[in-house]
């Protein structure tokens, strides 16, 4: 007949067992967390590269109709240009993290 393991060696090596899981699920979390900012970041890319651009052609023909309809006000038009064609031009995950502001409950986390 085979002997059973007594129920606190069980107990002990389930232990084990899950404890050796642990770090794991740490590494998963923070590639979970990875994923998700990486996610989040080309998503709102995808809307907001075509609004840049859409700002940029917009702020160029604006300008330039500007610089006719005040009588050669190049200042005016300088401001224009340079208000709408500064970057970003496209949203990297440092920007993210900026925009939501200081999160101490992801801090305490890692």
């Amino acid at each position: 007949m085979l002997k059973t393991a007594k129920p606190s060696r069980r107990l002990l090596v389930a232990a084990l067992f899950i404890a050796s899981l642990l770090p794991s699920v740490a590494d998963a979390e923070e590639a979970i967390e990875i994923a998700a900012v990486d996610v989040g970041v080309t998503a709102g890319n995808l809307v907001f590269l075509p609004a840049k651009a859409i700002s940029v052609l917009m702020g160029g023909v604006s300008g330039a109709l500007s610089f006719v309809l005040t009588g050669g006000n190049a200042d005016l038009t300088r401001q224009i240009w340079r208000d709408t064609t500064e970057g970003p031009y496209f949203i990297t995950p440092q920007q993210a993290r900026k925009a939501i502001g200081d999160r101490p409950e992801l801090r305490e986390s890692k």
